[in-house]
């Protein structure tokens, strides 16, 4: 009987340390994992490329300063940004964007004037003080259902020749993905519009060298982040940088 008893508490005692140990490992994995939320208005040069500084910030589309803001919405469908899955309205750039012109973006969308088909493009000049920026650049992501972090890389691209076609010196670039409630890789997504930039800044510079172009005048890309997902977005940024100062 003694016996027992002595394996009962020695067993209650291992059994007990096990449990103080996983819980420890899981605090400390949760600890490891969670990301800081960074302050609306934090600004960090993440690098330049070719001359261009290239800079993450903690901003709305609708708050962002820039001489072109460039925002991505998929195709329609009824309430995709005001309903979940689309992150609640405090944290939705694009909710703030759409409210900012007066549900302008919603009534584009809905009527079928743009339908965000995958790179299709609509440009509008807000009236002043309702932006930050001085124009606006929609460009469509597609179905949200089908949706593919490579397809990043040629809205990255559209986005440049865009910005360089309006001959801007700052330009403001958001994805607006998880706004609209689409669990995309971040730090992928991040590396790859700024990949798919410079692959058309690079063939803009080749042909002004060639006396075919305008002068660029582009100084700076800003890529938009939200507060979770600033330190996630800037090592895709990063990583992106690496490879482009490479080549």
């Amino acid at each position: 009987m003694q016996n027992s008893i002595s394996k009962y508490i020695s067993w209650s005692k291992t059994m007990f340390t096990a449990l103080i140990l996983t819980a420890s490992t899981t605090t400390f994995i949760s600890a490891q994992t969670a990301e800081t939320k960074t302050a609306i208005g934090t600004s960090k040069i993440w690098g330049t490329v070719d001359g261009v500084s290239v800079v993450g910030l903690v901003q709305g589309p609708s708050a962002a300063v820039a001489d072109l803001q460039i925002a991505c919405v998929f195709e329609y469908t009824d309430g995709d940004i005001f309903n979940p899955p689309a992150l609640p309205k405090e944290l939705n750039g694009m909710v703030h964007l759409d409210d900012a012109l007066k549900g302008a973006v919603t009534e584009v969308r809905k009527t079928g004037k743009f339908k965000g088909h995958a790179l299709e493009t609509l440009l509008i000049a807000p009236p002043k003080g309702s932006l930050s920026s001085k124009k606006l650049l929609l460009i469509g992501l597609g179905n949200r259902n089908s949706f593919d972090a490579e397809l990043m890389k040629e809205v990255g691209s559209v986005a440049m020749r865009e910005a360089l076609k309006l001959q801007v010196k700052t330009v403001s670039f958001a994805s607006d993905i998880k706004d609209a409630g689409i669990d995309s890789p971040t730090a992928l997504v991040a590396e790859n519009v700024v990949l798919g930039a410079f692959d058309a800044y690079r063939t803009q510079t080749y042909l002004n060298a060639q006396h075919l172009s305008d002068k660029i005048k582009l100084q700076k890309l800003i890529l938009l982040a939200g507060p979770s997902f600033f330190t996630v977005a800037g090592g895709g940024i990063k990583d992106a940088i690496s490879k482009l100062n490479n080549k």
